[in-house]
């Protein structure tokens, strides 16, 4: 009821702003494409607009209605939304594709992603290209899938893939937004569908990245929320094929029983790239990247101590490893360690703040 209240509001305060500056129903459509199309983007456009607005006239208290409008959209939207767009358009703004690529080459491992990444690249641009020249381009669409365990670097390469394909022309703003099955499913049969349409036009000129997609469906087709999202996700995947990428990702096996749960789904998505468990030495990369990029040490037998721990894991290795998260926790259980370890000494250094020792390390289980 109260974003009702704010929605009546903003919608006023509107049209008395266009009736003041004696002009046509401009920021009304704004509002109107916030509010009953959900495109949470116009936002930044009524923001933009109403600041032009101001410095070209001089009415007395313009200045006023303005911060009038945008605090009822910030009370409307809700601040925390509206920041999240700012931040997700200035993380890519104009960023060159061979800044892009050396980032997605400074990944550890992945070296068949990051192949099939170049080249998906190099086929799009080319695509583009073609449209430019007016000539025909391929009807393959965007989308992916993203197949394989934990913390394989999924979600770092689909949020590399949103700024590569804004870097070419191909996504008109490159923004990443994730999303997982209680983002898409509503409590309430009918809701689900309008759940999913405001997603989708958050993820319009980006990527929507769907993590274990699968989760969708999950009660084995009885699910008719899922079903209803599906549909709805499905019509999307194909009218926003030109400035949109939805990237669904999960395990191997049941992401083939997601596909097989919509007729259509599969079609839509041209590209389906696996992601391969870390090895030993890739693991142990991972926790000298860790290590380095939060300036910390480990001398020869640290090291060889975390290889024994990591390599253990390994022989244990369960279905659904965790790879890189992984080692993310053992670095984390390490520096609380060594923090413990730290608070009881006395005349504390900068090394002794960087060192890390064989006796930080936990024991293995």
């Amino acid at each position: 009821m109260i974003s009702n209240n704010y929605k009546m509001q903003l919608k006023k305060e509107a049209k008395h702003f266009d009736n003041l500056l004696g002009q046509d129903t401009k920021i009304e459509n704004i509002v109107r494409s916030i509010t009953e199309e959900q495109n949470v983007f116009a936002s930044l456009e009524l923001i933009n607009e109403l600041g032009i607005l101001v410095r070209r006239s001089n009415l007395p208290k313009i200045k006023e209605h303005q911060e009038k409008m945008v605090e009822l959209l910030y009370q409307y939207l809700g601040s925390k939304e509206i920041d999240e767009l700012y931040q997700n358009l200035k993380e890519v703004s104009n960023i060159p594709l061979k800044d892009l690529l050396n980032e997605l080459y400074g990944f550890v491992g992945l070296e068949n992603v990051k192949h099939q990444v170049q080249n998906l690249i190099s086929f799009n641009k080319i695509q583009k290209l073609r449209i430019d020249n007016g000539l025909k381009k391929s009807d393959k669409t965007l989308h992916l899938a993203f197949l394989g365990n934990p913390g394989t670097g999924k979600t770092s390469v689909a949020r590399i893939i949103g700024k590569m394909y804004k870097s070419i022309g191909c996504l008109s703003k490159g923004h990443f937004i994730e999303v997982s099955r209680t983002d898409l499913i509503a409590e309430y049969q009918g809701q689900t569908a309008i759940k999913v349409k405001k997603l989708i036009n958050r993820a319009k000129g980006g990527v929507l990245f769907i993590d274990e997609a699968y989760s969708i469906t999950e009660n084995d087709h009885s699910d008719s929320y899922g079903r209803e999202c599906l549909t709805e996700l499905t019509k999307a995947l194909e009218d926003y094929r030109d400035d949109l990428v939805v990237i669904v990702a999960g395990y191997t096996k049941p992401m083939e029983q997601f596909f097989n749960s919509n007729p259509g789904l599969k079609s839509r998505f041209n590209n389906f790239i696996l992601f391969h468990d870390y090895s030993l030495n890739e693991l142990v990369d991972i926790f000298k990247y860790l290590c380095e990029d939060n300036k910390y040490d480990a001398d020869e037998e640290t090291m060889e101590r975390v290889k024994e721990w990591l390599l253990c894991k390994l022989d244990q290795k369960v279905e659904n490893f965790s790879n890189g998260r992984l080692v993310r926790n053992l670095f984390d259980d390490i520096i609380t360690n060594q923090a413990i370890r730290l608070s009881n000494q006395n005349n504390i250094s900068k090394e002794d703040l960087k060192i890390l020792i064989e006796s930080d390390i936990p024991q293995i289980e």
